[in-house]
């Protein structure tokens, strides 16, 4: 038997989560049965949709009071018995907030190290951000040669990535987020032609001044005021994609729909939603990609790790507060 430790939903919560309700847990895990393997969970992804699963009702399944917390990430295989997965393999799958795990080997997939580092299936190869970023630019926004592409989050894993994706395929990018250090992360790091703080400045005014002839496709990430102002902006055949709405996560019961969405019907643009996994027949194509892009220093994605999974609450709520850049992980 080893012990595990897991941080579960204590309560939920009513607007921003606290430490309050989430509780750490531990228990004894027993050896793998069966088709199961144990794996020792290294690193997990902190994503946006663990908050909406914390509630009641959710689109992703709902974490029970007294559930283990949501998450993605990677780890190795500790025990098992299984010929297509030893101990030492690498993978990736729904391990939870918690230290180590006992899945079916049908939930996991084993990862190829020789392709690219374990933690880049998490960011530039990750379901929640290279493969969300990949298809919202490429397949829903379908971004040509020469358009103004504006992204919202753009210091975030999806904003990021979906900003050098458009620039790849020939965009000119204006990234939109919250404070100086971002901003110079956005133009001199990752190079985009320009960028909007929504702390500091009016949004609106400044996508006037720097897209005075409209929005081509704006990728949206936050939803609220901010997808007015840029709906105000677009262009003729505009397409806004709507990948989130973290302005909206902490009152899913009371969320705040675009007040200006007839810019739709005057400028003949369409606005559409997706799900990464509505695209999943073509996850190997565009894994392929976003690995190509990768290995020639095309795509780059800045880490941010917490450590420790006691410090999942703090953690959890950088993603609402503006506390880091890039993609936000925690290594347990």
């Amino acid at each position: 038997m080893r012990k595990n430790r897991k941080i579960v939903l204590a309560r939920r919560p009513r607007g921003t989560p606290d430490s309050s309700c989430f509780r750490l847990e531990e228990e004894q895990v027993g050896d793998p049965a069966g088709a199961e393997v144990l794996v020792e969970v290294a690193r997990l992804s902190i994503d946006p949709f663990i908050r909406t699963a914390i509630n009641e009702e959710s689109y992703h399944a709902a974490v029970p009071i007294g559930g283990t917390i949501t998450a993605l990430g990677v780890g190795r295989v500790l025990v098992s018995a299984l010929p297509d997965l030893k101990p030492g393999d690498p993978v990736f799958g729904p391990l939870g907030v918690q230290t180590l795990v006992r899945l079916p080997a049908r939930l996991l997939r084993k990862l190829d190290e020789t392709v690219a580092p374990m933690n880049a299936y998490l960011g530039v190869l990750g379901l929640t951000a290279g493969l969300t970023s990949y298809f919202g630019v490429r397949n829903v926004g379908a971004v040509r040669p020469g358009e103004t592409f504006v992204v919202s989050a753009a210091a975030g894993a999806v904003g990021s990535l979906a900003g050098q994706i458009a620039q790849l395929e020939g965009a000119r990018v204006i990234g939109i987020a919250g404070g100086a250090s971002k901003l110079r992360y956005l133009v001199d790091e990752l190079g985009f032609d320009a960028a909007i703080d929504y702390k500091a400045e009016d949004v609106a005014a400044r996508l006037r001044q720097l897209a005075p002839d409209g929005v081509d496709v704006y990728f949206d990430n936050v939803g609220g005021e901010l997808l007015d102002a840029v709906l105000d902006q677009i262009r003729t055949a505009a397409r806004v994609v709507i990948c989130g709405a973290i302005s909206q996560y902490q009152n899913m019961d009371r969320v705040r729909g675009p007040s200006l969405y007839l810019r739709l019907a005057e400028r003949h643009a369409r606005m559409e939603g997706f799900a990464v996994t509505h695209f999943t027949p073509q996850f190997a194509e565009a894994e392929a990609a976003l690995a190509g892009w990768l290995a020639a220093g095309k795509l780059e994605l800045r880490e941010h790790v917490e450590r420790g999974i006691e410090r999942f609450p703090e953690t959890l709520a950088k993603l609402f507060d503006g506390g880091h850049i890039g993609k936000l992980l925690l290594e347990v």
